[in-house]
């Protein structure tokens, strides 16, 4: 029972914390001026992926490889057949082309350079900065190539700054803002962590299982937020393109940062089932896009299918 409240805590605080960061950090850039498309592409990103940043930090450091890797797969599984089906049932769900062709080529890189890292039985300090390093060029890529021509995939970023309000700012207080969600945020990771670990011993399944399912659901939440609020504004290329960054941003950037700070060992049952089933959703995810230009209802419908049997076997198989 005090395992599922530190969980409870846990999650509220992270989630909390992450639209604190946010909201704190894209004030100060707009007292800077920083342009919406920056903030969209690595202000907004980055903070909703916090939540997943800060729990797979914590549980590595903690000893808990299991949730740490089952968090970032989890959650790049939980968004395209959970949170992308959730919101093609509100609305269907429009797709740029040359955003799913930059984007989407992106996301099969950095899937494919997670997979080879996996297969190693340890995601190590120097597969953490290669994955930082692509991460890195892949953003100044997209910025440099914005700033020289102005394209419909740029507008993707722009329009997810738009998402948050606009209200007159001042610096201090909005750092402080952004500080203090920092720091719910880790918080709120410590709670999760202690509750999953506990929780997994006390049910006798794995903390890979946890990590998978109610963690990396959980540390979803902003993007689930961000994507219906997206689709009900009439905005579905937002929601489709703040799915394929978040997933990018969780391979390359949460996996490559926490592998920096120190090495993850993986969980045989992650290379046995798991990581092929986020290579399937991706190829799913793409493949539908690419069909039609949109995510249809009619999908949407399949992916949430997708998630409940995905979710059917880790119980049958616990």
């Amino acid at each position: 029972m005090l395992d599922a409240l530190y969980i409870g805590i846990g999650l509220l605080a992270m989630i909390a914390g992450g639209d604190l960061l946010v909201r704190g950090a894209v004030a100060v850039a707009r007292v800077l001026r920083v342009p919406p498309m920056v903030i969209g592409l690595t202000l907004v990103g980055f903070g909703t992926s916090s939540p997943e940043l800060v729990t797979s930090l914590q549980a590595a450091l903690s000893g808990a490889p299991g949730i740490a890797v089952g968090n970032v797969l989890g959650s790049n599984i939980g968004n395209v057949l959970l949170i992308l089906g959730i919101a093609a049932l509100v609305g269907a769900i429009a797709v740029d082309r040359r955003a799913l062709m930059r984007d989407g080529t992106m996301l099969l890189v950095a899937t494919g350079l997670g997979i080879i890292a996996l297969a190693q039985a340890e995601v190590g300090r120097i597969a953490g900065g290669v994955f930082v390093a692509v991460l890195s060029a892949y953003l100044a890529g997209t910025l440099i190539a914005e700033r020289r021509r102005a394209t419909k995939a740029g507008q993707v970023y722009m329009a997810e700054a738009d998402l948050l309000p606009a209200r007159p700012a001042r610096i201090l207080p909005s750092a402080l803002t952004a500080l203090a969600g920092l720091g719910l945020t880790i918080l709120g990771a410590r709670f999760l962590v202690e509750g999953a670990v506990g929780l997994a011993a006390a049910a006798g399944v794995s903390e890979t299982l946890i990590g998978l399912t109610i963690v990396a659901i959980g540390t979803s939440a902003p993007e689930l937020v961000t994507s219906i609020m997206a689709v009900r504004k009439g905005e579905g290329d937002v929601a489709f393109g703040n799915i394929i960054g978040s997933n990018i941003f969780n391979l390359l950037g949460i996996l490559g940062v926490t592998a920096l700070v120190t090495p993850i060992a993986v969980p045989a049952q992650v290379m046995g089932f798991d990581v092929w089933v986020m290579l399937a959703t991706t190829l799913l995810l793409l493949v539908f896009a690419v069909t039609g230009a949109r995510i249809s209802r009619r999908e949407g419908a399949v992916l949430l299918a997708g998630y409940a049997a995905y979710l059917g076997w880790l119980i049958l198989q616990a």
